[in-house]
C-alpha cells in the first residue's frame, strides 16, 4: 500500500550529514520525496512509498548518522500524490 508521511526531526541534526543519511536510507528503501533543513535547526522529510519501507525509514531517522543526536521524530500522515520520481535533497 502506498502511503506518504511527513517527518520533522529535532535535535542536533544539522551539520552532521543528516540530509545525506536520509537520502541514502530512502533510496535504499525505494522511497521517493525530499529532505530539507529548516531555518530553526530541525530537518523535515516528506516521503512516499510502501508502508513497510516508510516504517523502516522512520526507524533509521530515530538514530540518524554518526554525530547526530535525535531528540524527537514527529510523524504526520499525508495523502500520497505520486508526483515524486526520486528522493532529493532540497535547499
Amino acid at each position: 500500500m502506498l502511503i506518504a508521511r511527513r517527518f520533522v526531526i529535532n535535535g542536533r541534526v544539522q551539520g552532521v550529514g543528516f540530509r545525506w543519511f536520509t537520502k541514502d536510507a530512502a533510496m535504499h528503501e525505494g522511497l521517493t520525496g525530499w529532505v530539507r533543513n529548516l531555518p530553526d535547526g530541525r530537518v523535515e522529510v516528506l516521503v512516499e512509498g510502501e508502508t513497510a519501507a516508510v516504517t523502516r525509514l522512520e526507524q533509521a531517522l530515530q538514530t540518524g548518522p554518526p554525530g547526530a543526536r535525535v531528540e524527537t521524530v514527529n510523524a504526520v500522515p499525508e495523502e500520497p500524490c505520486g508526483e515524486y520520481r526520486r528522493f532529493t535533497i532540497e535547499r
